[in-house]
């Protein structure tokens, strides 16, 4: 997706990301064991999407980043990993955890499905984030079609349960309402989502398979999801007539 959410020149996006992380300087957070991202074009929601990922301890390692967000071009039924080996950045090269992936798909959780990745934006805008966070940890990058909580949260609580796993939600809120409807319905949004709510649907949130998974994961840990900043596309590009929402969570 460089050169199209996101700049193409490697020492460019390194200022953009750089820039959006020192908006939100901040002590790492305690505790934490996933975000809840936009995944929009940065100039739209970089500044919501740091909000996050100011949160991580720069130079964290873990064991695997586990990446979930939605599929916006290919429809299909239960969740897909890629036939790779290594993402791709102007920033540089990210290893896949394989192994990892293999046992999901042994396990029938997930299954190999090359095109619903290919093209696919959700996943590729956060990786810059934790280039420039420098995050060491290999990516467990799963596009969700149509799943349940129970399916999605079979493979969330897992992580969430194991310190040495950082998890990714990639959504973002209600799409093409006027600037004071937006904020009307991503609002109760919010309030559903604070509430433990399993049951976000994609009007709301176009990530909400993942989101409705963590959730599901959520109830059956001790982990809370905290709200740290939403706006949107109203707020960044002064086009107020027709507009997309963002918001930033933290879990710990």
């Amino acid at each position: 997706m460089a050169g199209a959410f996101y700049s193409g020149d490697p020492a460019q996006l390194a200022q953009d990301v750089d820039q959006f992380l020192s908006h939100h300087e901040r002590p790492p957070l305690s505790g934490l064991r996933a975000l809840v991202v936009p995944h929009a074009g940065y100039i739209y929601s970089g500044d919501v999407a740091a909000a996050a990922y100011s949160c991580l301890t720069r130079g964290a390692e873990y064991k695997y980043v586990l990446l979930i967000g939605p599929s916006h071009r290919v429809g299909f039924i239960g969740m897909a990993v890629p036939e790779a080996d290594v993402f791709d950045t102007p920033l540089g090269r990210m290893e896949l955890a394989s192994e990892q992936i293999g046992e999901l798909v042994a396990d029938g959780l997930v299954v190999y499905n090359r095109m619903a990745h290919y093209a696919e934006h959700c996943l590729e805008v956060q990786l810059p984030f934790l280039q420039r966070a420098e995050v060491h940890a290999p990516l467990l990058p799963i596009v969700v079609g149509h799943a349940s909580p129970e399916e999605v949260g079979a493979v969330v609580l897992p992580a969430l349960e194991d310190p040495e796993v950082l998890t990714i939600i990639s959504t973002d809120m209600s799409h093409f309402h006027s600037y004071d409807e937006a904020r009307k319905i991503d609002g109760q949004t919010h309030k559903r989502i604070l509430a433990g709510a399993e049951n976000i649907q994609p009007e709301e949130a176009c990530g909400c398979m993942g989101l409705n998974g963590l959730q599901h994961a959520l109830a059956r840990s001790k982990y809370r999801i905290h709200l740290l900043q939403h706006c949107n596309s109203g707020d960044t590009s002064g086009d107020k007539s027709r507009v997309v929402g963002y918001a930033a969570y933290a879990v710990y």
